[in-house]
């Protein structure tokens, strides 16, 4: 299925009925991540699974958007399905967006509940080493970019990209390594502040992505917020332990 929302194509699925759970994922991923987990929910509710401008089946934004063009463009998905209540769930990138959408003003729904799961969103000061990277990267680059070494050497620049880049990075395409620099610089402790409804932490407890030590920073800052830390768990905790995440998950929703 797709709407088109201020212009733009936003594909999502969607099963079951009653209070709609828009279930938002995680960078270079798509709502069909969250197959299984939407067919727990779907139990009980109406699961909603978009994928973001420019990942899965939704065309790439118009230009580098940042996180709150994210969040204004989910406000208005949500808002045209006509609900005034909702429950909102996000993976990594998905929380992010979570987060900037619920410190927005006059939202024409109100949050019943929240759960983020390997949610970013804290900004960590680079290392000495990762500083460094980034000079040589950057002088690399530099040198890389004066006419006349693009013609010539027209594998050189993506090759230093690929080789100093994180594997998001190296997988985007230009226009969407834009979004991804301007995403990861941003940090959202201030909206983690703002969050007002009851909201479930699930953690995988080996995290190398967004580390357990977030999720307990997230649990200090957002008012009454609980932390679930799944053991044997990654970044995906709601695939690597799909049945413990699920049964925490029916807990909290009460199916």
């Amino acid at each position: 299925m797709e709407k088109t929302i201020s212009g733009r194509k936003v594909a999502y699925t969607e099963q079951g009925v009653g209070t709609p759970v828009f279930l938002l994922h995680g960078w270079g991923a798509s709502g069909i991540l969250f197959t299984r987990t939407a067919e727990t929910i779907a139990k009980k509710y109406r699961a909603i699974c978009p994928d973001f401008p420019g990942f899965g089946g939704s065309p790439e934004p118009p230009e580098a958007w940042d996180v709150s063009a994210y969040a204004d463009l989910t406000h208005k998905f949500i808002a045209s399905f006509g609900c005034d209540k909702v429950i909102l769930l996000g993976h990594s990138f998905g929380g992010r967006v979570i987060l900037k959408l619920l410190n927005m003003p006059d939202l024409p729904f109100t949050a019943e509940k929240v759960i983020l799961t390997g949610s970013a969103g804290i900004r960590h000061e680079p290392s000495e080493k990762a500083k460094r990277r980034t000079k040589i990267f950057k002088a690399g680059k530099a040198i890389l970019s004066t006419p006349p070494l693009p013609k010539l050497f027209p594998k050189a620049l993506p090759a230093l990209q690929k080789r100093f880049g994180s594997a998001d990075y190296a997988a985007a395409s230009p226009l969407m390594r834009q979004v991804l620099v301007k995403t990861v610089n941003e940090d959202l402790r201030g909206c983690m502040l703002g969050l007002k409804a009851p909201t479930l932490l699930i953690w995988g407890k080996n995290d190398p992505v967004t580390p357990l030590a977030d999720g307990q920073e997230m649990e200090r800052l957002i008012p009454g917020a609980g932390l679930a830390v799944l053991p044997n768990a990654g970044h995906f905790a709601f695939i690597d332990q799909a049945a413990h995440f699920n049964a925490v998950l029916q807990s909290f929703l009460e199916i």
